[in-house]
């Protein structure tokens, strides 16, 4: 058995959706919305709150390797882009809260609208279609992952877990590929280096 993830990084991981669900349901439509006090208080302390989890998450999950469990080595391309993958997630999962406490701020100073109060609110949007985007791309590579039987799947997941790599001629055929092209981004990369 491939080394697997905690149990603490499997509570923080799993338990995290929901509350990430609840903030995306839950999202204030209109900004004048605001104007009722007791909504303003708890927008404002579920941001923060949300803001902290996910920093003590970061800093947490950062002990682990990319590829925790896997059967071997990734290729250093697949690594760096698995790095940005996460990276990207959390730059969202933290401006996301961060551009929320800022709206609350402005309002609560009566700035309502106006380009700070527009550019805030820009930021905050963006960063909830791009947390949307990463993590449906770490979703996907999870899967992905899943089907070739990494193992990085079994060190996270509870349930349906690999029994090693995939023997499956077409997925093997795609990892090739996929094993092809990282070969030459690295070429590519080290002959730019050379020049």
């Amino acid at each position: 058995m491939q080394e697997s993830h905690t149990f603490i990084a499997k509570l923080i991981h799993w338990t995290f959706i929901p509350l990430y669900a609840y903030g995306i349901f839950k999202q204030v439509d209109d900004i004048e919305a605001l104007e009722d006090q007791a909504l303003l208080v708890f927008e404002t302390i579920f941001a923060a709150v949300f803001l902290l989890i996910v920093i003590l998450r970061f800093t947490y999950m950062r002990r682990f390797k990319t590829f925790q469990g896997a059967t071997h080595t990734p290729h250093r391309i697949h690594t760096f882009i698995a790095k940005s993958v996460h990276r990207g997630m959390y730059a969202a999962l933290i401006l996301l809260p961060l551009s929320g406490l800022i709206i609350a701020a402005l309002y609560s100073q009566d700035i309502k609208s106006g380009p700070l109060q527009d550019g805030t609110l820009a930021i905050h949007e963006f960063s909830a279609t791009l947390s949307y985007v990463m993590i449906a791309t770490h979703v996907s590579a999870a899967i992905y992952s899943r089907v070739k039987g990494e193992g990085v799947w079994s060190s996270m997941v509870p349930i349906l877990k690999e029994d090693g790599p995939t023997t499956n001629p077409v997925v093997k055929k795609i990892v090739g590929y996929e094993t092809t092209i990282y070969l030459k981004i690295d070429e590519l990369i080290s002959k730019r280096n050379s020049d």
